[in-house]
């Protein structure tokens, strides 16, 4: 599958970076700006049912470490850092423990190899519910979503995937019904025998529940060159709410 991708800076080490559910490349063009004016080329990256890249009925974290090896292939990609964020973590922590050879240092963003119970059934049920044939704006579009989604940062963040198909419809850039379909996928743990012995960098925010003790020795197992950082105040998106300090963390990691 050919992804969607934005490619940011004109020399150095690469390095690809991959959003969460319902996200897209456009939710890290700072951080992949800020990157680059640090002396790297950065690839963000659509996943498939995702921003712009194409849709499938097919959807799962294995699929998806082979379409991020088909990218690094096809664009004859050496050695790169690789950083995932929720969804994408464990996109990335999946491609790495495949493809060793394929992956330099691997950065996974307040995410673990455990399983997740699915959470999202709330959200999947508000964007059902929005009548896309009847609204004429996004005004009306969050007016809809907010009975359903209290959290204004929530709704803003998933109507950036909400776009104009023609003169007389909106649609969402993400393939709705084949993530309501196998939304199970989404939390399922890193296969069993995964090992991955290169430089990895956890980092987790400490008003997230997504990294916690009781996630550290699979951690370890998986990843016994890993290190966990947690930061002080910071939720699930740790790259929107404290970008400096993930630029920090990241980058004293890379180097």
């Amino acid at each position: 599958m050919k992804l969607n991708f934005k490619k940011i800076g004109e020399s150095g080490p690469p390095i690809l970076i991959l959003h969460g559910l319902f996200g897209s490349l456009d939710n890290w063009i700072s951080i992949a700006k800020a990157l680059a004016e640090n002396h790297f080329i950065v690839y963000i990256i659509d996943q498939r049912n995702h921003g712009q890249s194409p849709h499938s009925e097919d959807f799962n974290y294995s699929l998806m470490a082979d379409d991020l090896k088909e990218f690094i292939l096809e664009h004859s990609i050496k050695n790169p850092v690789v950083i995932g964020h929720s969804m994408g973590g464990k996109t990335v922590m999946q491609f790495a423990c495949k493809y060793p050879e394929l992956t330099e240092k691997l950065i996974v963003v307040d995410i673990s190899p455990a399983y997740y119970p699915v959470h999202h059934h709330e959200i999947i049920d508000a964007l059902f519910s929005l009548h896309l044939d009847e609204i004429k704006n996004r005004n009306e579009a969050e007016e809809q979503l907010s009975h359903k989604i209290k959290d204004v940062g929530v709704r803003q963040f998933l109507l950036k995937n909400l776009y104009r198909k023609n003169e007389h419809q909106f649609a969402w850039r993400f393939n709705l019904p084949t993530i309501a379909k196998n939304i199970e996928e989404v939390g399922k743990a890193l296969f069993n025998e995964a090992l991955f012995e290169k430089p990895t960098l956890f980092m987790g925010g400490t008003q997230s529940n997504y990294i916690t003790e009781n996630n550290e020795n699979l951690i370890y197992k998986h990843f016994p060159n890993a290190q966990i950082r947690m930061v002080q105040g910071a939720g699930h998106w740790i790259h929107a709410e404290t970008p400096e300090i993930f630029l920090e963390i990241c980058l004293n990691f890379i180097k």
